[in-house]
């Protein structure tokens, strides 16, 4: 137990080590803030209800470094396509059914380290970070979301990974349980566009 104790206190403090010198982070290091967009597609199957979707949005997180947590949003919008007469996909008419999910994690722990982090082809991640709980919120248009439960069921890994050109670059979000029936089972990508540290007056876009 004090051996995966100290272990996960070494990788916490590696995480922290790592984000303080990307953000160049003042003595008293306080709530670092990551944001970006989101920008992919769910492809077509027969078990997410009107696959293939378009996906696009924002998102924001705040790690507290002092207690190895963090808090995630997302929010997105998410538009499908129009079928040829043959009932094959047709990407010449977008925009069907297009609506909104907001999704939050809250006080969730930083996981150090791309274990069970989706893959990419070269060039290859070599570091990053993960969440990965329940979520506390998950909309629809404004409302629960009709496939979620109540309260939400859903869960959520968010991957922060990068390189050492740059620390955090690249973010997944994969969903399990009734939310996968929706955005699919499949890793949805996005991008991390600013890095700031709230505790030295919220400054951004440092790398």
């Amino acid at each position: 137990m004090k051996s995966k104790t100290l272990t996960s206190a070494v990788r916490m403090l590696s995480l922290i080590l790592l984000v303080s010198a990307t953000c160049a982070l003042a003595q008293d290091r306080g709530t670092v803030h990551f944001s970006g967009l989101i920008n992919d597609y769910s492809p077509l199957s027969a078990t997410v209800k009107g696959s293939p979707w378009e996906m696009h949005g924002q998102w924001s997180m705040d790690v507290n470094l002092e207690r190895g947590t963090a808090d995630f949003s997302a929010d997105m919008t998410m538009s499908g396509y129009g079928k040829t007469s043959t009932g094959a996909v047709d990407p010449t008419q977008p925009l069907v059914n297009p609506h909104t999910h907001h999704i939050r994690l809250t006080h969730v722990k930083v996981t150090w380290g791309m274990i069970d982090c989706p893959t990419y082809q070269t060039p290859v991640p070599t570091m990053g970070f993960q969440l990965n709980d329940t979520v506390s919120l998950l909309t629809g248009n404004g409302l629960l979301a009709p496939f979620e439960t109540d309260p939400p069921s859903s869960t959520l890994q968010v991957c922060v990974t990068g390189g050492n050109e740059v620390s955090f670059s690249n973010i997944t979000l994969v969903f399990s349980g009734p939310a996968a029936t929706h955005f699919g089972p499949q890793a949805i990508h996005g991008v991390v566009r600013k890095l700031s540290d709230n505790s030295i007056g919220n400054r951004e876009g440092r790398r």
